[in-house]
């Protein structure tokens, strides 16, 4: 028989042997079993506060049963069995700090933590928790596992303030820390190489102060690559043993297999030059910030321009010569301030290795109207080399199928960088979408990394435990405070270690008020500047109207200089919303494509009110949404714009012109270019499409507030039809820089997101009458420039306070009396710093008619054609052909589908 000692010393041989096995073996092994399905509906409060949802009966009673390997055995009507801790009852009502984040619950009761100190909560926290109810005669009632984040979060209170997570090198030790509370061991598995056996795992030891686990190593251990092995109780599954990346991973090899050991400041990951290259000067106002969006690989994919080997990669941008590079130099010498990319951090979309691609050639012999090619692209969807990223990862790391080697994890951080460094170089600050709002996948899937290091921690639940998925994907909550700081030290790493100047969030509004401007103060102090931050401020989902926390959505963001998208001038410009059905999708016209004066014969014919009041939200977005700006409306009342209805909701939310972005396309959704060509009457000509999508660029130019416009739509580009790319290869999403082809009847496209669409897109993408040449591309390009200069030549399209936009822009031909078809705004520019004209005129005829209006208020002023559209180089020659400003009768005359700008005297 073998002593005891000598038991223990083989149980520990046998457990490194497995630990050894696993960092080699599969990325998840269950060392005890418990498939027990039990819900998680008792909450965490705090270290002193459990919430039992629901009335509770008079002879109720509350234990805490816990177990370290789970299995934990609680049936209704039987007897409590196992380690148990009686619960107290608490106060009848939460304490006044906790009311806002649980009240979504309902009513319940307080039980109180077992009174054991910290250390002993800690260390149940370890292990298996169920809280029974029982009735009086200790008959299980109810049993339920506890969802702890809020006790977590006050028991490790000071593990916010870590500064090390991850892993830190330098020329003495490698050292490594993984925030872990709740697992019962963790070990680092080390490998010398990107693929091949690890080393022997080595234990992390734990700090109890922190929850957080490390081990130091001899020396710069830099170019190795390391997992963690995490021991840890996941409810429904049992004592799981997962071999998991670090989610503060600075780079990883390919498809993220293993995370990256070095350091950032290494001399060898910066590109030469880097220190002493050019860095555009940081916006003297976020409105003066003009905003273009690209997905990395539709800059170069297609550019033939581009060396084959750098074509949808990080260098393609280092190509100063190739048409994309040209084109973009363009953009900045007539206005465009900052390229904002889509994700570039590692997400889970693409293959790193072996991504495919279908043959394009195969896909143009295809008809028009055909759905081969969308059959063909979905076939290797899943396998190719195209996704918008919008499935996270890691979130500080960046994507490797963008990189000339995704195996060495130095080659994505140099060539990010070589990226950076020469888009500052053509006078462009550089911004990136963060998708903090989801990852890409939550629970024991092998893609879900945060909730396999501390499982129901990172990801929002329901009130029964459920991750919830109303993002799209299992949705984070950055309500709790390492998830916050996560995103905050994440974000502060893109901007102080990778001189990113801005950044854009998805589904912001579900982020938490508190947490962005947190986040904002971290990334100005990083990076010596003021980094803007802009989002979606949408409300929906589990945290609408406030449920959770307050948000960092519409509306609740005043005075944070934290800007939103604004949805009205966007729908009313184009016609429906983003998520209209089919029927809808045609029926519901827009401003610029012929609601009420160019009937499309869908649906009813809308009347001249209708006209009017999509008039009124169009000048709700050029007058920056603001919620206090005041104008006569279609019905002839004086309102603020936060009195005017947008679909149920104050059209004006806004404080301030600095948090409203107005765009009328990007990423998501149709392509200005591809709602036009459904909503339009079919019989409109093709050079009057062009136009409508230049008026468009209009709106979006003259707005007060954050000018922002998506790559191609000065190029008319089309996705034939495509509602949601994210996934829908090069072919559906290809920008052509040569202005040459917008690639409208590429097919159909793809049936999952557009198939109800499919029997209105065909006779029109088979229509050549529909599809514009290189003079209308090329004309709403150079149209396009000639905006951007237009804005970039007076702070009157630029206005900085609400004050301002209020004492200075004035609406004309609004009330009921209006030609809904025009918009004329006028702009007093006297004493204002950068106006350089006296006053500036605008108006914008969507009509196909030419307008002439009566603007008494400007009897006598000396206005004349704004330089760029009077110039012999304008691109287009109506302004100066057919449209006139007569002082004497105070008479403007627009021509049709035209925008005109006027200025008055120069100012001394």
């Amino acid at each position: 028989m073998l002593r005891l000692g000598a038991v223990g010393l083989l149980c520990g041989a046998l457990q490194a042997l497995a630990a050894g096995a696993a960092c080699d073996g599969p990325r998840a092994t269950t060392l005890v079993s418990d498939a027990t399905p039990r819900t998680a509906q008792a909450w965490g409060v705090d270290r002193h506060w459990i919430f039992w949802p629901g009335r509770a009966p008079a002879d109720a009673r509350y234990w805490l049963v816990h177990a370290r390997n789970g299995r934990i055995a609680a049936l209704s009507g039987r007897p409590v069995s196992g380690s148990r801790l009686a619960l107290d009852a608490g106060p009848p009502a939460l304490p006044a700090e906790f009311e806002a984040a649980y009240r979504w619950l309902g009513p319940g009761r307080l039980l109180a933590w077992p009174q054991v100190g910290p250390a002993r909560l800690k260390g149940l926290l370890r292990q298996q928790l169920v809280v029974v109810e029982t009735d009086a005669a200790g008959l299980v009632r109810h049993a339920t596992e506890i969802q702890a984040a809020g006790t977590l979060d006050d028991l490790y209170a000071g593990a916010t303030r870590l500064d090390d997570l991850g892993v830190q090198v330098d020329a003495t030790a490698t050292r490594f820390k993984l925030w872990a509370p709740t697992a019962q061991a963790v070990s680092l598995c080390l490998y010398p190489a990107p693929t091949g056996p690890a080393l022997a795992p080595l234990p992390l030891h734990r700090d109890e102060r922190s929850g957080a686990w490390s081990v130091a190593l001899a020396g710069d251990r830099s170019g190795d690559y390391y997992t963690y092995l995490v021991d840890v109780y996941v409810r429904g599954v049992g004592l799981v043993r997962n071999r998991v990346t670090d989610p503060y991973s600075i780079s990883l090899t390919t498809d993220s297999r293993r995370s990256w050991i070095g350091r950032l400041d290494a001399p060898d990951l910066y590109p030469p030059g880097w220190a002493t290259a050019p860095r555009p000067a940081a916006a003297a106002a976020p409105t003066d910030s003009v905003i273009y969006e690209l997905h990395l690989r539709d800059f170069s994919a297609g550019d033939a321009s581009v060396p084959a080997a750098q074509r949808g990669k990080y260098l393609a941008f280092t190509d100063a010569d190739s048409q994309g590079m040209r084109h973009l130099r363009a953009l900045a010498a007539a206005g465009v301030t900052d390229i904002h990319l889509l994700p570039l951090f590692d997400f889970a979309g693409v293959p790193e290795q072996g991504c495919v691609t279908p043959d394009a050639q195969v896909l143009a012999r295809a008809a028009p109207d055909s759905s081969e090619q969308q059959a063909l692209v979905m076939a290797t969807a899943a396998t190719d080399c195209y996704n918008w990223g919008y499935d996270p990862w890691h979130y500080g790391a960046p994507e490797g199928s963008y990189a000339s080697d995704a195996a060495d994890g130095a080659v994505r951080i140099r060539e990010f960088r070589a990226m950076v460094q020469a888009l500052h170089g053509a006078g462009l600050r550089v911004g990136m979408d963060l998708v903090y709002n989801h990852t890409v996948a939550a629970g024991q899937d092998p893609h879900s990394v945060l909730d396999r290091i501390v499982p129901g921690y990172y990801q929002r639940l329901d009130a029964q435990g459920r991750v919830e998925t109303s993002t799209c994907c299992a949705d984070t909550a950055t309500e709790h405070a390492m998830m916050a700081k996560l995103m905050i030290d994440t974000a502060v790493r893109w901007a102080r270690d990778y001189g990113i100047d801005g950044f854009r969030f998805d589904l912001m509004g579900h982020q938490p008020r508190a947490a962005m401007l947190r986040l904002q103060a971290a990334v100005d102090a990083a990076a010596g500047r003021h980094i803007p931050l802009i989002g979606e401020g949408w409300n929906f989902g589990e945290v609408a109207n406030g449920a959770r926390f307050v948000q960092a959505a519409q509306g609740r963001l005043a005075g944070t200089g934290i800007a939103t998208f604004s949805d009205r001038g966007r729908d009313a410009v184009r016609g429906g919303g983003c998520c209209d059905g089919a029927a809808a999708t045609l029926a519901r016209q827009g401003w610029i494509n012929g609601l009420h004066y160019a009937p499309n014969g869908h649906g009813a014919p809308a009347g001249a009110q209708a006209l009017d009041r999509s008039a009124d939200l169009v000048r709700v977005g050029l007058a920056g949404t603001l919620a206090g700006y005041r104008m006569t409306t279609a019905d002839g009342s004086v309102k603020t714009l936060a009195e005017i209805d947008y679909d149920g909701q104050d059209a004006g939310y806004a404080s301030q012109p600095d948090e409203v972005v107005n765009y009328v396309e990007n990423h998501d959704n149709p392509t200005l270019w591809d709602i036009d060509e459904l909503k339009l009457p079919r019989t409109t000509s093709i050079d009057d499409r062009a136009r409508v999508q230049v008026l468009g660029l209009a709106v979006t130019a003259l707005s007060q507030g954050i000018a922002y416009f998506h790559a191609g739509v000065e190029l008319l580009a089309s996705k034939s039809g495509d509602r949601n790319s994210f996934d829908s290869g090069d072919w559906f999403n290809r920008l052509d820089w040569s202005a040459t082809d917008n690639h409208w009847g590429s097919g159909l496209p793809p049936k999952p997101d557009n198939g109800a669409l499919w029997p209105a897109l065909a006779p029109l993408l088979a229509d050549p009458a529909l599809k514009p040449g290189p003079a209308q591309i090329r004309f709403a390009r150079d149209a396009f420039m000639d905006l951007l200069r237009i804005r970039a030549s007076t702070t009157l399209l630029r206005l900085r306070s609400a004050d301002e936009i209020e004492q200075r822009l004035k609406f004309y031909n609004t009330g009921p009396g209006q030609q809904g078809s025009v918009i004329v705004g006028h702009v007093d520019g006297q004493g204002l710093p950068g106006a350089v004209w006296s006053e500036l005129l605008y108006a914008i005829n969507a009509g196909t008619t030419a307008a002439t209006l009566q603007l008494p208020d400007l009897e006598g002023h000396a206005l004349r054609l704004h330089p760029v559209q009077a110039a012999p180089t304008a691109a287009d020659p109506r302004p100066a052909a057919a449209s006139r400003w007569n002082a004497a009768s105070a008479t403007l005359t627009v021509p049709p589908r035209t925008a005109v700008v006027y200025v008055g005297a120069r100012n001394e």
